[in-house]
């Protein structure tokens, strides 16, 4: 069993407050969420700051190959998007043994 993570560290556009940040990240999450029903996704961090988000992505698969494959497809739907800007990606392959 191989358990897939992978952060994304998201710089929003014209965004001036938390409620307009909402507004951008939940219709991501969302979309992430019907395009991959596999997967676990949440807003992970940067709560308080109006133009930056941080959002994990989960995979649980049989190789770790199908891992990384999923969870690059993810980043490139949210890296995508006309309103983020990606800053960072990072992903983590962990193993039944760690």
């Amino acid at each position: 069993m191989f358990v897939g993570a992978l952060t994304l560290d998201l710089l929003l556009g014209d965004v001036h407050s938390l409620k307009e940040k909402r507004g951008i990240v939940r219709p991501v999450v969302a979309e992430v969420l019907r395009r991959f029903p596999a997967v676990a996704v949440a807003e992970t961090g940067d709560h308080d700051l109006h133009r930056r988000a941080e959002i994990g992505i989960a995979v649980v698969s049989a190789s770790a190959g199908n891992c990384r494959e999923v969870l690059e497809k993810c980043e490139r739907l949210v890296a995508g998007r006309p309103e983020i800007e990606l800053l960072s990606a990072r992903q983590r392959i962990y193993d039944d043994e760690e």
